[in-house]
């Protein structure tokens, strides 16, 4: 019995020791880990920069097949954020601020540790540098936890470099896996949409896509306006030299409406067209080599373009349906010039001279030509 009390006081001061080293451990840490992914920086900040993204490779995720993962209705840019619930344990994630293309900061919560996350991209050879850093202190359960697993630079370290292995894997299948077909001469379909007009960077058409067409689409539920299709861009002008473009982000609904004086959403009419089309399956990255496709094969056939707009870009399958680029498709028309219809020459009909026939004239009473009325 009294070596039992022995082995009890034992255990009880080694774990007395072991929780007094564990507590006066530095608790705070910086775990940083780069690698050069094979896909040009505004691909990989873009795939990055939303969370819906990150099951594709971040290793917690894809190791745990049971977690479950909340998103809320923003995941791109400045207070998107998500969260998730696993076999070890609970986190989210909030963005606090964006530089474009160039950097990322986050703050992440996780088993009650909290801790400030910042990514870099850097143009390289061989593509782009990024940078995955994170700076934080432990709670109490997390140095427990990290004493037993070889330190906290170790376990986050081994994760951020898994995945980081995932996403230079993923983009370079999901970026570079497209087609560009020039299905050739076609007719696009008339409709009704509501819209939203104005200029700007060609290089931002996409980033402007994400914001503009979910806002007309809740505009549309909120005031029960039937859909009539997938949303498409009319592009009204189109200089790759400036990198500027005027277009207006179309949402195609069943019968024409009104909207109130000064509203910024407004409505319009698309007549069919006679066009080329092209269709994209991939990531949108590879537009400009659908575009020069299409232009190449309206110079070797010597077809009229009708000046009237540039071209208009279908989004038959996208983001917003599946996540992976390779998947997304969509449908280019570059219009043709209207034909013009001969008019058959019409004989003339042997018009009958008739004698004039000579009109009295009228009996003009003197009060009613003076009269003002």
């Amino acid at each position: 019995m009294r070596i039992l009390k022995y082995l009890f006081l034992l255990l009880l001061l080694s774990f007395v020791a072991l929780s007094i080293f564990v507590a006066t451990q530095k608790g705070d840490f910086t775990v940083e880990r780069s690698q050069i992914i094979n896909s040009p920086r505004a691909t990989v900040y873009n795939f990055i920069n939303d969370y819906r993204n990150w099951e594709d490779f971040s290793s917690w995720i894809l190791e745990d097949p049971e977690m479950q993962i909340t998103y809320p209705k923003k995941t791109i840019g400045p207070g998107a954020t998500f969260s998730w619930q696993g076999k070890d344990g609970t986190g989210d994630m909030l963005t606090v601020f964006v530089k474009e293309n160039d950097s990322i900061s986050q703050k992440m919560n996780y088993n009650g540790t909290s801790s400030s996350v910042f990514w870099s991209f850097k143009d390289t050879i061989g593509g782009t540098k990024v940078t995955w850093k994170t700076t934080g202190k432990m709670s109490f359960t997390m140095k427990v936890y990290t004493t037993f697993k070889g330190g906290i630079n170790k376990i986050i370290g081994k994760t951020y470099e898994k995945s980081l292995a995932n996403l230079d894997k993923t983009l370079d299948f999901e970026i570079n896996t497209f087609a560009v077909k020039v299905n050739g001469l076609a007719q696009k379909l008339g409709t009704f949409y509501l819209r939203q007009t104005f200029t700007s960077e060609i290089s931002k058409v996409n980033k402007n896509a994400q914001i503009v067409f979910p806002k007309i689409i809740a505009f549309c539920d909120k005031n029960s306006i039937e859909l009539n299709g997938k949303p498409f861009i009319i592009y009204h002008t189109y200089d790759a030299v400036s990198g500027l473009t005027k277009l207006s982000f179309c949402v195609p609904i069943k019968n024409q409406i009104l909207t109130s004086s000064g509203s910024d959403i407004l409505t319009g009419k698309l007549e069919a067209f006679d066009a080329v089309k092209t269709t994209l399956t991939g990531d949108y990255s590879h537009k400009k080599e659908a575009l020069d496709k299409t232009i190449k094969y309206i110079n070797t056939n010597k077809i009229e373009i009708n000046p009237a707009f540039s071209h208009l870009e279908n989004l038959i399958i996208s983001k917003t349906e599946i996540k992976n680029p390779s998947k997304w498709v969509t449908e280019i028309y570059y219009p043709l010039k209207p034909k013009v219809i001969p008019v058959a020459a019409i004989p003339r009909a042997v018009v009958k001279k008739e004698e004039a026939v000579k009109t009295p004239a009228p009996v003009i009473n003197k009060e009613e030509e003076e009269s003002e009325f």
